[in-house]
């Protein structure tokens, strides 16, 4: 059996995951409700992957590193090997994925970026989708799902309000179904 693949994220209502320029900062003012579910979906991982901005982002932004307890790649072209809490990937990000999925574990969280998320759902590897839509209109930035993706059935599993936001927790829907 595969490991699965969970996509946990929050995204403006008009659809985007950032300001052009990385900017979360609209994200980190919104007014919520408890932690959104978040604790639940860490417990349920154990390996977490993430592009260079993304881990650039967090690196810069919260202190400590969050997710020490947890395998962490990254997807670079521009550093390899490892430092205390993640291990720097050079390779193509689906075909590594799918070997990562064949191993032994729990979950994997996609935490980002958008170019990472793109390929996944191109390749239909995203087994579950937990969005938070907050209280905005960016008008622009980093959109969440960009074009020509494949068609893909979603089941609701859950809505949830917490706060000022909505979160929406769906699962792929296998053929067989």
């Amino acid at each position: 059996m595969s490991r699965e693949i969970i996509l946990y994220i929050a995204t403006s209502l008009d659809g985007f995951i950032a300001k052009e320029n990385d900017d979360l900062q609209w994200l980190e003012e919104t007014a919520g409700e408890g932690d959104a579910g978040y604790s639940d979906m860490y417990q349920s991982i154990d390996t977490i992957i993430m592009g260079k901005r993304t881990y650039d982002y967090v690196v810069d932004h919260i202190e400590p590193f969050p997710y020490s307890d947890k395998k962490c790649y990254v997807f670079t072209t521009s550093r390899s090997g490892k430092n205390e809490h993640v291990e720097f990937v050079n390779e193509e990000v689906v075909a590594f994925t799918k070997k990562l999925r064949e191993q032994d574990g729990s979950k994997i969280w996609m935490v980002g970026g958008a170019e990472i998320l793109d390929a996944f759902m191109k390749e239909a590897l995203i087994d579950e989708i937990i969005i938070t839509i907050t209280p905005h209109l960016l008008g622009s930035g980093i959109p969440l799902f960009k074009n020509h993706n494949p068609y893909q059935d979603l089941k609701l599993v859950n809505t949830q309000r917490y706060g000022q936001m909505v979160q929406m927790h769906y699962e792929m829907r296998k053929e067989a179904e």
